[in-house]
């Protein structure tokens, strides 16, 4: 058996490689250090509201695919695929705060419908519903979202039930180790730069976007051009690679993205970063 002596040497060694490598980290820009404003969605206690429930589009479906492909968010073809996997929905006013909620992830329950199991479904917004406005808060659910909270093979009993009443409350995001991407907007040229940011690890939603080009070395804040797509009209030539600063809505967290956009870039091409909202600096 190894002496108490030994195990605090190693774990100091442990310690100390980690500290090492968050350090490397935040150098090199990978990541940002940030002070949240507000406490991490993954560790307080899940707080419980009460809201109408809905869904809408195909019974199996992801909501706004019988309409437009992903919903006012701007996410495409992407809420159907994993890691949204058609787990989504549409929100209404109060929530969806004119799109600078797209992203964010809620856990959703019923229990006052026989076919209800009563076990939350976490779901993520990806859609805007302007005319849920009957409550204080309203979740129009995919099919496929709406199906996940009745008891198994009650799913359609429950689709048949209308308005229900649900439970929901505001959770972190969780994208199995994904790093967050970026769909360059059909739109964008060397002169006009949009972008949809997809898959943010924990608090989900963006509250600020700044971008870098690889000359002028500022960083040039971008706007909320619907949804989750970020815009930046430069009125000049934009030299890749281009850096992307990100801060979250909910916490504050700040991290960057670094020369995440290549030289050669094409519009309608997706860009992964090597960062997320889990990925931690310690100074």
């Amino acid at each position: 058996m190894a002496s108490s002596s030994s195990i605090v040497s190693v774990n100091n060694g442990l310690l100390s490689v980690s500290l090492l490598v968050s350090l490397l980290f935040c150098y090199l820009e990978l990541c940002s250090c940030f002070h949240p404003k507000h406490l991490n969605l993954s560790v307080i206690g899940t707080r419980w509201s009460s809201a109408g429930g809905t869904w809408y589009g195909s019974p199996d479906g992801a909501g706004s695919d019988v309409m437009y492909a992903g919903g006012s968010c701007g996410y495409g073809t992407a809420v159907s695929q994993r890691p949204f996997s058609s787990l989504v929905t549409a929100i209404g006013p109060s929530l969806y705060n004119s799109g600078k909620e797209c992203g964010a992830c809620y856990q959703v329950k019923c229990t006052k419908h026989p076919a209800c199991s009563g076990k939350p479904v976490r779901v993520v917004i990806t859609d805007s519903c302007p005319g849920c406005v009957t409550e204080s808060a309203h979740f129009d659910l995919s099919g496929t979202a709406f199906g996940a909270m009745a008891i198994p093979g009650q799913e359609q009993k429950l689709r048949d039930a209308g308005v229900l009443e649900v439970r929901y409350a505001r959770v972190a995001c969780d994208y199995s180790g994904k790093t967050i991407a970026f769909h360059v907007d059909q739109g964008s040229n060397p002169n006009y730069f949009a972008v949809v940011v997809e898959f943010e690890e924990g608090d989900g939603d963006l509250a600020g976007i700044y971008l870098m080009d690889g000359t002028s070395g500022k960083w040039e804040a971008m706007q909320q051009s619907w949804g989750a797509v970020w815009k930046l009209d430069a009125g000049r030539e934009l030299h890749p690679p281009l850096s992307i600063r990100l801060t979250s809505q909910y916490s504050g967290k700040t991290l960057v993205a670094k020369n995440v956009i290549p030289d050669g870039w094409k519009p309608g091409a997706t860009y992964r970063s090597l960062v997320n909202y889990n990925v931690k600096c310690y100074l």
